[in-house]
């Protein structure tokens, strides 16, 4: 299905979107290896493997494979199309699902990638990456490329239903990132925080971002809370409004009683 999928999709984005990619030639054409990517939108999933000859492996909830119907069907179809496979949640937290099928994957020798952010960002800055991906990278030996996404924001941005012509999507990939001198240490959570630190680093400095050092989910938690109390602000303002317009009519109105 994913290469079905490329062969048929790949050419049509190729001419309407015209698509670039640098530094592709850093990832090995053979062997485990992750792909550490910055997440900016729903178009990441279309251009961040287009250009390369391996296919791209990523984690998705098994949700998106279980459900009926057209929708259940459309949902395993595009997910299958685009290399997700569900997380193995047989037993333990989620992050020691994904950790474990991950490590499955690389096991397998093929190429995994990972939004260390965890989710989209809302206002695409890069956010501070949680540290499964260091972890997987020391238990398994493998080298992180550094995977950026250049104006998929721009694009697609969040809550759009179609992208937007106009905007050239990119996709920049950096030379791996060796951390053998942490193998064995993967159990200390400095080690972890600093192996995802230097990844995230090495995202920013590739991709142009501006870094914010907290998680994108709480981030994006705030922005929803401070968007709601706005809102519940502009409606008290309004009734307040359209009682003091009241209140003067009905002044006006004794007046000239």
């Amino acid at each position: 299905m994913y290469w079905v999928v490329k062969a048929v999709v790949g050419p049509l984005l190729h001419l309407i979107f015209r698509p670039w990619a640098e530094g592709v030639d850093h990832v090995p054409r053979e062997g485990p290896v992750i792909l550490a990517g910055n997440h900016l939108s729903f178009a990441d999933h279309f251009f961040g493997a287009l250009f390369l000859k391996r296919k791209v492996i990523s984690l998705g909830k098994s949700d998106y494979f279980t459900g009926s119907g057209v929708k259940g069907l459309m949902s395993r179809a595009f997910f299958s199309g685009v290399g997700t496979v569900p997380i193995d949640r047989s037993g333990g937290k989620a992050s020691e699902a994904a950790l474990r099928t991950g490590k499955r994957i690389l096991a397998e020798g093929q190429v995994l990638g990972i939004y260390p952010e965890g989710t989209r960002s809302h206002d695409g800055r890069l956010y501070k990456g949680k540290t499964g991906v260091a972890r997987m990278a020391l238990e398994s030996r493998v080298p992180v490329i550094p995977w950026a996404m250049v104006n998929t924001f721009e694009m697609m941005p969040p809550g759009s239903v179609l992208p937007k012509l106009g905007h050239r999507p990119g996709v920049k990939f950096g030379k791996p990132l060796d951390f053998s001198r942490y193998y064995g240490m993967e159990e200390d959570r400095l080690v972890l925080r600093a192996v995802t630190d230097e990844i995230m680093y090495a995202l920013m400095e590739l991709s142009g971002q501006e870094y914010v050092d907290q998680y994108a989910a709480d981030a994006k938690a705030e922005a929803a809370r401070a968007a709601k109390e706005a809102r519940e602000t502009a409606r008290r303002e309004v009734r307040e409004a359209a009682k003091e317009a009241a209140r003067e009519a009905v002044r006006k109105a004794r007046k000239r009683g």
